[in-house]
C-alpha cells in the first residue's frame, strides 16, 4: 500500500525541491556571468585543485562529480579547449587517462572561488541560522549516505 505524503511532508518536499533547483540555478548563473564557468566546470576545477599533483583519473573524477564517464568526457573536452584542464595518458594503464588542472585553470579557480563562496553565503549560509545550517548539513549527509553517495570520504 502506498504511504502518501502528509500535507506537511508534501510542503517540506516541495520546498526542498524548489530550494535545491533555485539555488543551483542562481549559483550557476552567477558563476557564468562573473567568470564564464558552469557549476560543473567549477566542481571539476575544485576536485582537481584538491587532488595530489592537481590531477585525477577520469574514472575517479566522474565518480566524484556524480557524472557518467561519457558526460565527463564531453565536459573535459570543452574545458580542455578553454585551456582549463588537460588530459594526460596513464603510464600504468594505457586505457586510463588523467584530467589535470592547467595553470590557467588554477588561476581561473583562484579568481572565481571568492565570488562563488560569497554567493553560497548570500543565498544559503547567511539565510539560515548556524543551527539551521548545521541541521541542513546533517540531514543532507544522512540522505547522501543512504543513497550511497560515491566519491566522498
Amino acid at each position: 500500500m502506498t504511504r502518501w505524503l502528509s500535507e506537511d511532508e508534501q510542503r517540506s518536499w516541495r520546498a526542498w525541491l524548489a530550494a535545491a533547483l533555485l539555488l543551483q540555478d542562481r549559483l550557476n548563473r552567477e558563476l557564468q556571468g562573473q567568470h564564464g564557468l558552469t557549476m560543473a566546470d567549477y566542481e571539476i576545477l575544485v576536485r582537481l585543485s584538491e587532488a595530489p599533483d592537481r590531477r585525477l583519473r577520469m574514472s575517479d573524477l566522474a565518480e566524484m562529480t556524480l557524472s557518467s564517464r561519457s558526460r565527463l568526457s564531453h565536459q573535459i573536452d570543452r574545458m580542455e579547449k578553454a585551456g582549463l584542464v588537460e588530459r594526460q595518458l596513464c603510464a600504468d594503464d594505457r586505457r586510463g587517462a588523467f584530467a589535470a588542472l592547467t595553470p590557467d585553470g588554477w588561476d581561473t579557480l583562484v579568481i572565481a572561488a571568492p565570488d562563488h563562496v560569497e554567493s553560497v553565503r548570500a543565498h544559503l549560509v547567511d539565510v539560515l541560522s548556524a543551527k539551521e545550517f548545521a541541521a541542513l548539513g546533517s540531514a543532507c549527509r544522512k540522505v547522501a549516505d543512504h543513497l550511497g553517495e560515491p566519491g566522498e570520504a
